[in-house]
């Protein structure tokens, strides 16, 4: 008897080796699949901006960075005590207008440099709901709590999602033509916008992501959100506020990710480098013991020997 549906998942070519990088941009679900990246010690980059939930916050940081188009003034406001940009999250904040800035642009030099450089870009799209400024008609990433009577709240077309998937492959592949682009529609459960609205939000990126891959010009797909939704469809692998997956959820789909676009002859690394962080959590019974002397240089062997082979390596 089955009690799940499996997604079948095909070994993609131009798969992520140790000398792949990886950008990842998007939802809190990127954040998932990147910490999981950082945990095997791949190269990679988070959400350089903070975590963004849809597509157009994306493709405007992009276009940005790509024509290094600077932070201004005009760009950042100041809120409940706190100077803030409509097109980061709310973790980029400064206490001043200037440092928040330097910080912004700083992050932008980051973005423009893992754009031009990046083998596989990763893009985990949350929602298709979008906030628009009324005063300036602008869409934002994050609204950092400013009253919702001053926005207009729009989804966007499974048309809207294309265009602006295509806008933003065509800008990286000027300056990275042989980029590697993933797309996939993030797990989590958007249900402030309530239940309904969340179906909506999902099935038009769905919709509009499915429209731009073609893996012959190096877009794809990966279906983390058909992975829960379908094979998972159970509330235990979900998270206690029933929102986001849980770590069970996550790493079964983080091993479909591995065996789907992480190459074969990573796992004797990935394992060896999985040794080493169950040995940094170790905690010894008798810390000043012989035998855990000799545990730690063994550790510290096995952390260098990885790290001469991964320079950007920290245990």
């Amino acid at each position: 008897m089955k009690l799940s549906t499996p997604i079948q998942h095909a070994t993609a070519s131009k798969q992520i080796n140790y000398s792949a990088k990886v950008l990842l941009l998007g939802s809190c679900f990127a954040e998932n699949i990147g910490a999981k990246l950082d945990y095997y010690k791949f190269e990679q980059c988070i959400n350089p901006f903070g975590i963004l939930f849809h597509p157009v916050a994306i493709e405007k940081l992009i276009t940005r960075a790509i024509d290094q188009t600077w932070f201004g003034s005009s760009d950042v406001f100041f809120q409940n005590e706190q100077w803030y940009c409509f097109e980061a999250h709310s973790k980029l904040s400064g206490t001043s207008a200037e440092e928040l800035l330097a910080l912004l642009n700083t992050q932008l030099k980051v973005l423009n440099g893992w754009l031009s450089d990046a083998t596989h870009l990763v893009f985990t799209f949350g929602t298709a709901w979008v906030y628009r400024h009324i005063e300036t008609g602008a869409v934002v990433a994050n609204c950092h709590k400013v009253p919702q009577k001053e926005f207009l709240k729009q989804l966007l077309s499974p048309d809207d999602v294309s265009d602006v998937l295509l806008g933003i492959e065509e800008k990286i592949r000027v300056i990275n033509p042989k980029c590697v682009i993933i797309h996939t529609v993030s797990p989590v459960r958007h249900l402030k916008d309530g239940l309904i609205e969340n179906s909506r939000s999902k099935a038009h990126l769905v919709a509009g992501v499915q429209e731009v891959i073609r893996p012959v010009k190096l877009t794809h797909y990966f279906p983390s959100y058909e992975i829960m939704m379908d094979e998972l469809r159970d509330y235990r692998f979900y998270a206690q506020d029933l929102l986001h997956p849980n770590e069970t959820a996550i790493s079964i789909i983080w091993n479909a990710f591995n065996t789907t676009w992480l190459a074969t002859e990573t796992r004797s690394l990935q394992k060896e480098i999985a040794g080493i962080q169950k040995g940094l959590l170790h905690k010894p019974f008798h810390e000043h013991s012989k035998g855990h002397r000799i545990f730690k240089k063994d550790l510290a062997l096995k952390i260098s020997k990885v790290q001469k082979m991964l320079p950007w390596a920290r245990f």
